[in-house]
């Protein structure tokens, strides 16, 4: 039997609603609802396997695991917060889990869409305070239909192609930017360079992985390719959007406005000018929250564990 360490639980069962039994059946599982960076050592002696949800693991931890550990898992599809190369250097296997909630974060991307496109937010917000003048006057926000508008897609993966699924179903059209040409299936859906996606998009949306090449992949520059009238939409990483640039963007009406479900620091600080911009819609990362997403992320988990003990192969990065 496996020891399993899981050293931040409460990130995925934050409300106690979740069933841990196809973890539990691999071997000991240690929960430890949060771990700090200085008790992090101290818990994976022994074990075999340490699960973490985008809590930071570098190279100093690594360096100083024990030889017992030899499986990390990302309880996620992003593994930034894991230095690859440290792990490969101590030959650690490192494991992720693509996939898991791509269809709660298109449903996400696309509710941001519609509300956008009807400023749903920006009523609520006259409602609260008092301002009730969209119902006694001509409608004084934007409003518009979506089909025929193009959306703008970075990065093919899984969550992605949902996006695409369901924005074609609503009558969107479509272009992509990919690091690499993908056979969608879909001749309608164009792969463009990512100069003339945002140049033509009225919508774009982010679904690439933060890296070092992604880091501030949109920064001022790129900001200004957009159309006034376009909106971004983050669900990804916070820093693949260079947040300063952002705000000045929007201040300035270089964009019409942004939905952002991350942020470049989490949580935000809570004097950042987003909070209180009209044009910005600000959730606290919860495209992958749904329940029934989180028990999916606990049961591929598992699987991935288990093939791993039975020396196979399933979601490794390393």
């Amino acid at each position: 039997m496996s020891n399993i360490v899981f050293l931040n639980s409460s990130r995925v069962n934050f409300d106690d609603a979740l069933d841990f039994s196809s973890l539990d059946n691999l071997g000991k599982v240690t929960k430890y609802e949060e771990s700090e960076g200085f008790e992090i050592l101290d818990r994976v002696k022994n074990q075999d396997i340490v699960i973490t949800k985008e809590l930071t693991i570098g190279r100093e931890l690594i360096e100083k695991f024990p030889s017992s550990v030899k499986l990390i898992c990302e309880a996620g599809t992003g593994y930034n917060n894991i230095d690859i190369e440290a792990a490969k250097e101590r030959n650690i296997a490192v494991c992720n889990v693509p996939g898991y909630s791509s269809e709660a974060v298109a449903q996400l991307v696309i509710t941001f869409i519609l509300s956008l496109s009807s400023s749903l937010s920006e009523q609520q917000r006259m409602i609260e305070n008092n301002n009730y003048s969209n119902f006694t006057k001509y409608l004084g926000v934007p409003h518009f239909e979506i089909q025929n508008k193009t959306l703008g897609v970075i990065g093919a993966g899984s969550i992605g192609q949902q996006v695409m699924k369901v924005a074609k179903a609503l009558g969107m059209n479509i272009l992509v930017y990919n690091r690499s040409h993908k056979d969608l299936g879909d001749s309608s859906i164009k792969f463009v360079s990512f100069e003339e996606l945002l140049k033509k998009s009225d919508f774009v949306t982010i679904h690439c992985p933060l890296t070092k090449d992604t880091k501030y992949l949109i920064d001022k520059s790129k900001l200004e390719l957009m159309k006034p009238s376009s909106y971004i939409i983050n669900t990804a990483r916070g820093a693949i959007i260079k947040e300063v640039d952002l705000i000045e963007a929007l201040e300035n009406k270089i964009i019409a406005g942004a939905a952002l479900d991350v942020q470049e620091s989490e949580p935000p600080e809570l004097n950042n000018p987003l909070f209180n911009r009209k044009n910005v819609i600000l959730t606290p990362h919860i495209g992958w929250k749904c329940i029934e997403s989180r028990q999916r992320l606990l049961d591929i988990l598992a699987e991935n564990i288990e093939a791993f003990i039975k020396e196979e192969s399933i979601n490794r990065i390393c």
